[in-house]
């Protein structure tokens, strides 16, 4: 059995296929499992806590894990000893999730392309065929992640308290949330995973499309991750397209293609979850 693992920080979708690549488990869910994170001790009950993979863990044969918080090695690493401890009978391969937007999206294997990754985080890398190049390190939630779901969480928060919202958007948001300052500030401080806190407000942009409040916000957050992370690959931009992996690249589609027509880049593909087009890539060799 092969485990095939897309994880952001809010969740992790869990395929298992056979060497053919056909589905032998009804997908799996679990919590995110973002090593720069979390626990060695987190990630652990994460894993053990799903009835399915522990039933399954001794037939398990290989592991690929495509996961936020694995752009560096220690965190990496401590994921890659918890997989292993788990699945003891199995490789166990441990990559950064722009790696899974890589292969999900591109065209052909040998294509060259700029890829984006806009879900719970953001990120965004060049890709020449054969290596991966990342010109920023990311330095996580509370300094990066432009156009992110926190990104936009955490500005509708800012928005509602300053009154920058217009009234009708306000009086939507405060009754789809609790805006309570001290329910805010406990999720945001002190409880686990305050990125995936944040993502979660950020629905509330794609059901509120017709405020030009809302596509101004969204419009906001694309240029400004264009500007910091896309525009890094101004040569590479002349030649190539640039692809977008993520819910949130998935339900902006028309603001990002204003951006980019702004921007001067040329928009290719959309893939909302990278999983399904890890199937093939992974069992073609097997």
């Amino acid at each position: 059995m092969i485990l095939i693992v897309d994880s952001g920080s809010t969740k992790s979708d869990w395929i298992a296929v056979d060497s053919n690549g056909d589905q032998l488990l009804e997908k799996i869910r679990t919590k995110g499992l973002n090593p720069a994170i979390l626990t060695e001790k987190k990630l652990r009950k994460i894993i053990k806590k799903d009835k399915v993979l522990k039933t399954n863990r001794a037939v398990v044969t290989h592991v690929f894990f495509y996961g936020a918080g694995c752009g560096t090695e220690k965190p990496k690493e401590l994921l890659k000893e918890v997989l292993q401890d788990i699945f003891l009978n199995a490789h166990i391969e441990v990559n950064e999730d722009t790696l899974a937007a890589v292969y999900a999206t591109l065209n052909h294997p040998k294509e060259a392309a700029v890829v984006c990754i806009l879900g719970t985080g953001s990120n965004c890398s060049y890709y020449d065929g054969e290596v991966l190049h990342q010109r920023v390190n990311s330095l996580g939630y509370s300094l990066m992640d432009d156009a992110s779901g926190n990104y936009y969480g955490k500005q509708l928060i800012r928005d509602y308290y300053f009154n920058h919202m217009p009234e009708d958007v306000k009086i939507a948001f405060g009754s789809k949330f609790n805006m309570e300052a001290d329910y805010i500030k406990y999720n945001v401080y002190k409880q686990p995973n305050p990125n995936a806190y944040l993502a979660n407000f950020a629905e509330f942009m794609f059901l509120h499309k017709d405020s030009e409040y809302t596509i101004n916000l969204i419009k906001k957050g694309i240029r400004l991750f264009a500007t910091n992370m896309i525009m890094q690959y101004k040569e590479e931009l002349k030649t190539v397209p640039v692809h977008f992996a993520g819910s949130i690249a998935y339900f902006a589609q028309e603001e990002i293609k204003a951006v980019a027509n702004e921007m001067g880049f040329k928009v290719g593909n959309f893939e909302r979850r990278p999983i399904e087009g890890l199937v093939g890539f992974h069992t073609k060799d097997l």
